[in-house]
């Protein structure tokens, strides 16, 4: 089930709404938890009914390590098992067959494909689970002794499937008691619009002219139809993965949770490293606080710094994708950080254009490797971007995929990717929220997006496959 669809919105999410106020009157937060998880495993289960089981192994897995943890002194060998079951867990079901098609591919060997089904949200509820257990370890909270808490913790529909990830020292609080009150309520739904909005209205239809163009021959994809199709699923990916997670901020608002922030206008980034500290701002903390300064940070010297960059960014582009290309895509954002760690950030502060130009032109690279799974044809791709007067073929004309309806939503799309906030400042943007304006504004946005629902099918969603 997708926030996107009828079935969520018109149903599934009215009938939990209005569920979590009645039990909340009638049986306090106690009764509000146990209804919220019952809804967040049927949400689960409408989608995954067997790998529901999967998940709630994670969360039973973790909840026994939290609590033993307390009760010995090899807390250490506790949390390394823990997270080696846990990482298994996640390799099994989404690396077998990389690793499989590797070994064929070095050795010349046949081994047959497991063909694994990927549990949906696997990356993210098992994240979600090991930051428990770690932060239990480094006893940055107490460990959670009711069950069904921690489950709820895992498994709250909002964020179960894509994110934000959520540390459990940040909503432990929350999940004890929590208040809702009408103003985050409306602001949540406020923001559930917004999220919708950029999913449905921009997104989809940026996508299905991406799909088309790159399904063409390779002959056929001439190096303005490839910039063409780079930009727009750069801008595809924003609004997909940032419109997901602008509805899972609203949807736990108006349960009366507070969940952190994702992206902060990434794209209008003046380096690689401010890129990364506004895009998918959830996954950089965690790996931050849970790999790169337990690795030492930047505590230990320059080669050392590099280096522990460097094993993160390999991590972060593994933990995308069960392919090779995801690898690459974060080796390269890698190489650029500690290029830019060992000096060149320097030249970047001189020219702001300038720096804007090179971040967004490494970003647009980097996501044509992402999205082409074959490494040689994204490099042959990035190849006729570079240098266009190297392809001597004919193409295919853009003007047969990218209609004037899709070409004004990439225009808008482009408009919308935070030049405009930024320069507007926080004071307009405070003027401007619950106003009656934006109320209107909102409300055009949702009756635009069901519009568009009822009449297309086209609603695909990229971050369900990691």
């Amino acid at each position: 089930m997708v926030f996107s669809s009828f079935i969520f919105l018109w149903i599934f999410l009215p009938v939990v709404f209005i569920g979590n106020f009645i039990f909340r009157k009638a049986g306090g937060i106690r009764a509000c938890n146990i209804f919220l998880l019952i809804a967040s495993i049927f949400f689960y289960a409408w989608g995954e009914p067997v790998y529901i089981f999967l998940m709630l192994a994670v969360i039973l897995i973790n909840w026994a390590a939290g609590l033993l943890m307390d009760r010995t002194k090899r807390r250490k060998v506790v949390l390394v098992a823990d997270v080696i079951v846990n990482l298994g867990l996640l390799g099994v079901f989404k690396y077998t067959d990389m690793l499989i098609g590797t070994v064929n591919h070095l050795t010349g060997a046949s081994l047959p494909l497991r063909n694994i089904a990927l549990p949906i949200g696997i990356s993210f509820y098992t994240f979600q689970a090991l930051s428990y257990t770690i932060d239990v370890y480094r006893k940055e909270c107490e460990p959670q002794k009711n069950f069904l808490r921690l489950a709820l913790y895992v498994s709250f529909f909002p964020q179960l499937i894509a994110g934000p990830i959520v540390k459990y020292r940040d909503v432990a609080d929350q999940i004890e008691d929590r208040t809702m009150t009408p103003a985050l309520t409306a602001s949540g739904i406020r923001r559930f619009a917004y999220g919708l909005g950029k999913k449905v209205l921009l997104s989809n239809v940026l996508a299905s002219a991406v799909d088309r163009i790159y399904a063409l021959p390779q002959d056929q994809l001439s190096p303005v139809l490839i910039w063409a199709a780079s930009l727009m699923y750069t801008m595809q990916i924003y609004y997909d993965f940032s419109g997901y997670s602008d509805m899972a901020i609203g949807l736990g608002r108006m349960f009366g949770f507070r969940f952190m922030e994702n992206f902060n206008y990434p794209y209008t980034s003046l380096s690689v490293r401010e890129y990364w500290r506004r895009w998918h701002i959830s996954l950089s903390s965690w790996f931050r606080d849970y790999l790169y300064f337990p690795l030492g940070g930047s505590r230990k010297g320059l080669a050392r710094t590099c280096f522990n960059l460097m094993i993160v960014f390999f991590l972060t582009g593994l933990w995308h994708g069960a392919d090779w290309n995801y690898v690459l895509w974060g080796l390269m954002n890698g190489i650029c950080v500690v290029v830019e760690r060992l000096g060149f950030d320097k030249v970047l502060k001189k020219n702001r254009v300038f720096a804007w130009i090179c971040t967004f032109f490494i970003t647009n690279a980097g996501f044509v490797i992402f999205r082409v799974t074959d490494i040689r044809l994204a490099l042959s791709y990035l190849k006729r971007m570079i240098l266009p007067w190297t392809w001597t073929g004919a193409g295919a004309a853009a003007g047969r995929y990218i209609d004037a309806y899709t070409l004004f939503t990439a225009v808008l799309a482009f408009a919308g990717l935070g030049w405009f906030q930024r320069l507007a400042g926080e004071k307009a943007e405070k003027k401007w929220k619950m106003s009656a304006a934006e109320i209107i504004w909102c409300t055009l946005i949702f009756f635009f997006s069901l519009v568009s629902l009822s009449g297309s099918t086209y609603n695909p969603f990229i971050y369900f496959r990691f």
